[in-house]
C-alpha cells in the first residue's frame, strides 16, 4: 500500500513537471503582459507552485487508495493485482492532468479578462494622447 501511495505521488509530481515545462513560458508571457512589473516573476512562481499542488492533490487520491486498506466492516480489502496497478497508474496520470487543466482554464479565463481590461485602458490612454 505504501508503495502504491509513493508511486502515485511520484507519477503525479512527474505529470505536473511535464505540464510546467509546457506552460511555464506562456504563463510568464501572459503575466508579463498583464502585470508588467517585477512582481510578475513572483506570480509566475506562484502559478507554477499551484500547478504542482493541484496536480499532485488531484493525482494522489488518498480516499480512493483507502479501499486497499479496508473496504467496510466484514469485507476484505481489495487485492493489488497487476490490472489494478495499471488502473491506478492510469487514474493518477489522468486525474492529475484533469485537475491541472481545470486550474489552468480558470487561470486563463481570468488572465483573458485582465488582458482585456489592460487593452481597453491602453486604448483610452492612446486616445487621450492623440487629442
Amino acid at each position: 500500500m505504501i508503495v502504491l501511495l509513493l508511486l502515485t505521488f511520484f507519477l503525479a509530481a512527474a505529470t505536473s513537471f511535464v505540464v510546467v515545462l509546457f506552460f511555464k513560458k506562456p504563463v510568464a508571457a501572459m503575466l508579463k503582459r498583464i502585470i508588467a512589473d517585477e512582481i510578475q516573476t513572483a506570480w509566475t512562481k506562484y502559478v507554477t507552485f499551484a500547478i504542482y499542488v493541484v496536480g499532485i492533490s488531484g493525482g494522489v487520491r488518498v480516499w480512493e487508495l483507502e479501499k486497499y486498506i479496508s473496504s467496510g466492516k466484514d469485507a476484505q480489502p481489495l487485492a493489488l493485482t497487476s490490472e489494478r496497478w495499471i488502473l491506478e497508474i492510469y487514474r493518477t496520470i489522468i486525474e492529475s492532468l484533469q485537475s491541472i487543466a481545470w486550474m489552468l482554464l480558470v487561470f486563463f479565463i481570468f488572465a483573458l479578462i485582465a488582458y482585456t481590461i489592460v487593452r481597453i485602458s491602453e486604448m483610452k490612454h492612446q486616445g487621450k494622447q492623440a487629442d
